[in-house]
């Protein structure tokens, strides 16, 4: 985080907000990632706008890191069984909050939804105490 450039994270602010609204706008969908990849797995010829986003997502994540990104990503210090253990425990809340982080932060707030501001006040509140959990009670440096 010593050399965060807030401009990056401004522009890219601006293109997730510019996505999801185009999406709504010219296709009427919302943009969660959990369920536009739920939804691209049913492999149904009109669900292809799907594909075209996770595509679009993964090429314009790789752009990013070995096109504009001034130095490499430092590689993780995660051991695999946390992260296996974390993806499985996001993919479960996801099902159980009826959406994700994207759908509820991104679209569900800008939409003046209150199920998703309480998903996103659920969420926040329960990363904090996790990192607090981990890293000063715990006292893990996963």
């Amino acid at each position: 985080m010593a050399n965060f450039n807030w401009i990056y994270a401004l522009i890219g602010g601006i293109l997730i907000g510019l996505s999801a609204t185009l999406l709504l706008a010219f296709n009427g969908r919302i943009a969660g990632i959990s369920g536009i990849f739920n939804g691209a797995i049913a492999f149904n010829k009109q669900e292809v706008w799907r594909w075209m986003f996770i595509l679009g997502m993964l090429l314009g994540g790789i752009f990013s890191e070995y096109v504009l990104a001034p130095q490499p990503t430092p590689k993780s210090t995660f051991v695999p069984w946390a992260m296996i253990i974390g993806g499985f425990l996001v993919g479960f809340g996801t099902r159980m909050g009826s959406g994700c982080t994207s759908g509820h932060g991104v679209c569900g707030l800008g939409r003046l939804s209150a199920r998703s501001l309480i998903a996103v006040l659920t969420f926040m509140i329960t990363a904090i105490l996790t990192v607090f959990i981990v890293r000063h009670v715990l006292r893990l440096s996963i």
